[in-house]
């Protein structure tokens, strides 16, 4: 068990003093930072405090570090990974006043804002230059970049571009024990050290607090075009994919959904201009973008001649920017669908590309073993599935059982076929219990060791990735 120390009046007083109106024990606020979007998880923190400088976030860490107070790192709170919840009590330390982008540099293609600013609103200020920040979440019009480049968040986009960790050059980061530094710097290429920078990038809010974020930029491409092809068995569109990229095309999304991710999504959304036939397995939604339209529809051709060695109905070429949207926003609201269905678990699974079709028939082979329903959607193009896992009519007993026997099993499949736990939600609280089965003790107790040297006491977000309680 943690042994860390529950607040006294006197601490409350001291982070009013501090941060003033911007420190909160009310009940209504303790309940909104005690959970995220991570099922139905929900742990009260003892106080909610909302810093607006570097300084002040350490002033925080270095007092709760003194006092053996528990702090948590709050972004948006949209993880599915529980990385956000304050299992200790003690501080919910929320990052939305950092919400301001401080300077676009159009010379050098960079961006640095600071962690509360909306992934969607940052996107939309440097398009407005010609540039772009390619990761794009589904949730990117409501997390926050801090919170994207803590999970090393991917999206569609992320099959030709990259995930965040492409795109972070430095940052500034506030430490356990109170230090501010930069992790790096502004430049391309930096053979200085040890990459500090990479290193805070996926730690999940473990390591240390990000205040300031430079991000590389790329010029915005002008034209896309997208299709949506219906296949009749859902293997084979997973098949297809690898087949897509051996032909030397690399899209710019490339997405699968079988059939109950789609026709729950058009249930949740009213959004019936798709029709999904009977005998319709799964669908495939591919982009291609850059800046030549003709190239761009050369390319599509070449997809076409693809699709046509697959047994495939009839292909929906998105005709309008509306169209596009709206074919985007359904894949982007699945998940949103599955979750008002039913109680449910989701995995963040990922295989090479090639083992996708494999990875899918495993998923269903448990699934059938232990009478689970899934619906799986995902990142086809980068073997990324996402396997929502549906408690619907099961019991209490069957879904505490052997849900945690069924995930295991599924978990060691996907570490066989050269994948691992999580492509982009992170491990945070909920898939901690999994992890000896992606590395050796000796290469947790690596990660157990860096996270000693961050933060000896083990103040901050104790309790995610992999178990840290004290004894």
């Amino acid at each position: 068990m943690s042994n860390f120390t529950p607040l006294q009046t006197t601490d409350i007083n001291y982070f009013i003093e501090l941060l003033g109106d911007r420190c909160y024990v009310d009940s209504a606020n303790l309940y909104a930072y005690s959970h995220d979007e991570t099922e139905d998880l929900s742990f009260l923190p003892e106080v909610v405090l909302k810093p607006i400088s570097p300084e002040e976030v350490s002033e925080i860490l270095t007092y709760c570090n003194e006092k053996n107070i528990a702090v948590t790192p709050s972004g948006a709170r949209t993880g599915l990974s529980g990385g956000a919840l304050p299992i200790h009590k003690g501080v919910a330390l929320s990052m939305e006043k950092f919400n301001r982008i401080l300077h676009i540099d159009e010379k050098n293609h960079q961006v640095t804002t600071e962690p509360g600013v909306i992934t969607q609103v940052l996107q939309n200020a440097v398009k407005e230059k010609g540039l772009f920040y390619p990761p794009d979440p589904a949730s990117k019009g409501s997390c926050f970049i801090g919170g994207n480049v803590s999970e090393n968040s991917g999206g569609p986009k992320a099959v030709k571009y990259g995930v965040t960790k492409d795109y972070v050059l430095n940052l500034e980061v506030v430490l356990p024990t109170g230090e501010i530094i930069w992790t790096g710097a502004n430049v391309l290429k930096n053979a200085t050290g040890y990459n500090l920078t990479q290193l805070i990038v996926g730690s999940e809010g473990t390591l240390a607090v990000i205040t300031k974020i430079v991000l590389r930029l790329i010029p915005h491409p002008t034209h896309d075009l997208l299709m949506l092809v219906p296949f009749f068995d859902a293997e084979k569109a997973c098949e297809a994919v690898a087949a897509i990229f051996r032909a030397g095309i690399t899209p710019s999304g490339l997405e699968f959904m079988e059939r109950d991710a789609l026709t729950w999504t058009q249930k949740f959304t009213g959004d019936r201009t798709i029709e999904v036939k009977e005998n319709h397995a799964a669908h495939l939604l591919i982009e291609v973008d850059g800046f030549n339209q003709e190239l761009l529809m050369t390319e599509c051709e070449r997809i076409m001649e693809v699709l046509e060695t697959f047994e495939t109905d009839e292909i929906l070429f998105a005709e309008s920017e509306a169209q596009k949207n709206s074919l985007w926003s359904l894949r982007r609201k699945v998940g949103e669908a599955v979750k008002s269905q039913s109680i449910y678990k989701e995995e963040d699974t990922v295989v090479p590309r090639y083992e996708l079709p494999r990875l899918l028939h495993h998923v269903k082979t448990i699934g059938k073993k232990y009478g689970l329903h899934s619906v799986c959607y995902g990142h086809a193009g980068d073997g990324n599935l996402h396997v929502n896992i549906i408690k619907g009519d099961l019991s209490d007993e069957q879904w505490e059982i052997d849900l945690p026997k069924a995930i295991r099993e599924l978990f060691t499949e996907v570490v066989r076929l050269g994948g691992t736990l999580s492509g982009e939600h992170g491990i945070g609280l909920v898939q901690q219990s999994y992890m000896d089965i992606a590395f050796p003790e000796v290469s947790l107790n690596l990660m157990r060791n860096i996270k000693v040297v961050f933060d000896p006491k083990g103040i901050l977000n104790p309790g995610k990735i992999f178990s840290t309680d004290r004894k």
